[in-house]
């Protein structure tokens, strides 16, 4: 089971160029609104048609520019769940669900039906209109609908976006069931850097219609290759950097210098590190070592499990901060008290050296 795609359409102001693979483990196509995510997923549901470019799914061409090929949208077996849900307001909660299911006999419908109802907890809600139904029920419906043909591939565009937290964490629950479940090729778009984390086992960062980065979680996240998905991947700490010897660079915004563990190779041109992996020296030997800097606290946040703090390293005067820390809140608790300025630890196996 594989989905491969290679498109490319003019848009507004940019021409989009997406080129991946995807097989049994989703991919999470994660960018900013505008990047070019949902009209991937439309190429490939067949309701935009791209300008050029291949799509097969499965081994079966559903489009190809050179030899005219686009098989119609209803006939390429892909499931699809949108933001909006799309639910058709004038059909119940069943009638939904099979609507796309025409062709086949009504007794297997049914039985299809009522293993979807069950599988997304609708139990009771079968004859209710979309407008009876709360948010979080009407995206259940919604990727019933989708499962229910047993699609060839999911497409998920940013399915959980309208959802309050709660439901929000008991929808991507049941999309993480269904998508495992249904070990076919499965996209899942957000501009949510920790869904698209926790959704993909493989992630596509796209960027103005270009793909910026492209392989597993981890290696987009550990090892981004440039600023750009860097940011885009929740990167907050990062300074223009030069390297002045093997092993050490300094990071012009923070006026430091970094042992660094990483081999930066060719000159970085900036560091970087992300707010959790900020730390606080807690011992004497810590406050001395390697990338110990002296920090003062020019503002923070509270959040209910962990706190974020603004600090300015080397003086406490001056406006704005140079790096942002998110801690727990027992951290917080433990130097809260002490007088600063305190001493901040900037590991040298958690540094980003980004070339570009």
């Amino acid at each position: 089971m594989a989905l491969e795609a290679h498109l490319e359409k003019r848009l507004g102001g940019f021409t989009l160029r997406t080129d991946f693979f995807c097989g049994e483990e989703a991919l999470a196509i994660l960018g900013p609104s505008g990047s070019g995510k949902s009209m991937t997923l439309r190429c490939i549901a067949g309701l935009e048609k791209p300008d050029r470019g291949r799509i097969v799914l499965n081994g079966r061409t559903l489009f190809d520019s050179e030899k005219r090929v686009n098989v119609p949208a209803r006939q390429r077996g892909i499931g699809l769940l949108f933001q909006n849900y799309a639910l058709f307001p004038h059909l119940n909660v069943t009638q939904n669900i099979t609507f796309g299911m025409k062709a086949q006999a009504a007794a297997a419908r049914e039985a299809r039906a009522k293993q979807q109802i069950a599988d997304m907890h609708l139990e009771g809600l079968e004859e209710r209109l979309p407008r009876e139904l709360s948010g979080g029920e009407q995206q259940r419906v919604a990727l019933a609908r989708a499962l229910a043909i047993e699609p060839q591939a999911l497409l998920l565009d940013e399915p959980l976006s309208a959802l309050d937290t709660y439901l929000r964490s008991k929808v991507e629950q049941q999309v993480i069931a269904a998508m495992v479940q249904l070990r076919r090729p499965a996209l899942y778009v957000t501009h949510n850097m920790e869904e698209a984390y926790r959704l993909g086992a493989n992630i596509l960062v796209l960027s103005n219609g270009k793909v910026e980065a492209s392989g597993s979680r981890e290696q987009i996240f550990r090892h981004p290759p440039s600023l750009e998905v860097a940011l885009l991947t929740g990167l907050k700490n990062f300074s223009r950097a030069r390297m002045i010897s093997p092993g050490r660079v300094e990071a012009l915004d923070w006026n430091c210098i970094l042992a660094c563990a990483a081999d930066a190779g060719s000159e970085p041109k900036y560091a970087g590190i992300r707010a959790h992996h900020v730390r606080f020296a807690i011992t004497a030997e810590e406050a001395q070592a390697d990338n110990a800097f002296s920090c003062w606290l020019a503002r923070m946040n509270e959040a209910p499990f962990h706190v974020t703090l603004y600090l300015r390293l080397h003086s406490a005067e001056g406006e704005g901060h140079h790096l942002q820390a998110e801690i727990t809140n027992e951290t917080w608790a433990r130097i809260k008290g002490q007088p600063q300025p305190w001493r901040v630890l900037l590991p040298a196996e958690d540094l980003l050296l980004l070339k570009k």
